[in-house]
């Protein structure tokens, strides 16, 4: 039956719900949401303000797997080769007689493109590309471009360390 200026009605199964009624899953209005506490414990306070230090030595903390392999392999790299431009230095200073005489400006330049390319490619080694959703894990350019930005600063400040602070003490 119909009703006065509604057209045809179409006859609901006996089992439905009238169309005003709330889903069968839907939580009665009063209920409170499934994700908060009891009436009778106690009230959460809010975490309380990190400052600034606390948050960069917690991020320090729990750095990911990735950037610990590839600051760990560009550094390792950039400590060995800046050892031996520290000797090469050393024995210059000392008065050798080195084949080529004074290439200071280019062993720098050799360490870094060394770090920058060695270091990338440990780091496209030892880390792997982000599963995702395929799972498979495997290498890829992403692995050599956290090597690379690894290294960047790694290089420089590790030269910095040894040329400013370590070579003033080795006389």
């Amino acid at each position: 039956m119909s009703e006065p200026g509604r057209g045809p009605s179409r006859a609901a199964p006996p089992d439905a719900a009238p169309p005003d009624a709330a889903p069968p899953d839907a939580a009665p209005p009063d209920a409170a949401p499934p994700d908060a506490a009891p009436p009778d414990a106690a009230p959460r306070r809010a975490a309380p303000r990190r400052s600034w230090l606390d948050v960069r030595w917690r991020q320090f903390r729990n750095a990911p797997r990735p950037i610990v392999r590839a600051v760990s392999a560009s550094l390792s790299v950039a400590l060995v080769l800046a050892a031996g431009y520290l000797a090469y230095d050393v024995a210059l200073s000392r008065g050798a007689a080195l084949p080529g005489g004074d290439l200071r400006t280019l062993a720098i330049a050799l360490y870094i493109a060394a770090v920058l390319g060695i270091g990338s490619l440990i780091t496209y080694l030892v880390v792997p590309r982000p599963t995702g959703a395929r799972g498979a894990a495997g290498r890829s350019g992403w692995s050599a471009a956290l090597g690379l930005f690894a290294a960047v600063p790694i290089a420089y400040l590790v030269m910095v360390v040894a040329v400013q602070l370590i070579r003033p003490l080795l006389g």
